[in-house]
């Protein structure tokens, strides 16, 4: 069987993802593959996400061929420091996610004027050029979906209360009927 040489993204003439792990479709092998990218890569996909670091990322997958496609299914497990939505201090979060992916091969890109009606199924494939997709590259976007951007840690109540961003003021014609309302005397009936 002859073995393709690595994918180098520098030759190709396009910018490397941070955690790109290239796989050929003819060479996938039997047992789980495992993906945890290295200190410089995580602190790339920590930049490109905007949190303040990814302290650990494992994904742990399973591929099998589908004709021209791949099917791929496992776990990703992270554990990521991110600024609190309210305060903006550090929030130490655990991500556990099921992978479902569908990597095929890349479709001829469509007429303007063509509409494209997707089904539920062709919105979690990934398209792929030649005989190899990136798993890396895959995970990298599983996890950017895994992340919550209003996650809020144990202070974001207090500071809510302090800057008053709890529950805002009423405005609007019916707050000023309702202030009318209670600055107005009631006679007893």
């Amino acid at each position: 069987m002859n073995s393709l040489p690595p994918f180098d993204p520098a030759k190709s003439g396009l910018s490397a993802p941070e955690f790109s792990r290239m796989f050929d479709i003819r060479q996938l092998p039997d047992k789980p593959l495992v993906l945890e990218p290295d200190a410089d890569e995580r602190a790339g996909l920590a930049a490109r996400f905007d949190i303040v670091r990814i302290e650990t990322m494992r994904g742990e997958v399973v591929c099998a061929r589908d004709g021209a496609a791949v099917n791929a299914s496992g776990r990703l497990i992270a554990q990521i420091v991110q600024a609190c939505a309210i305060s903006g201090e550090d929030l130490a979060v655990a991500i556990d996610e099921p992978l479902v992916l569908r990597f095929v091969p890349a479709r001829a890109v469509a007429v303007e004027e063509d509409e494209i009606e997707l089904d539920a199924d062709a919105l979690d494939e990934i398209p792929y050029e030649g005989s190899a997709f990136d798993l890396g590259e895959a995970l990298a976007q599983s996890l950017a979906l895994a992340i919550d951007p209003f996650a809020t840690g144990p202070d974001a109540d207090r500071v809510r209360r302090a800057f008053k961003l709890d529950a805002p003021e009423p405005s609007g014609p019916f707050a000023a009927l309702a202030a009318l309302k209670r600055d107005t005397p009631q006679k007893d009936a």
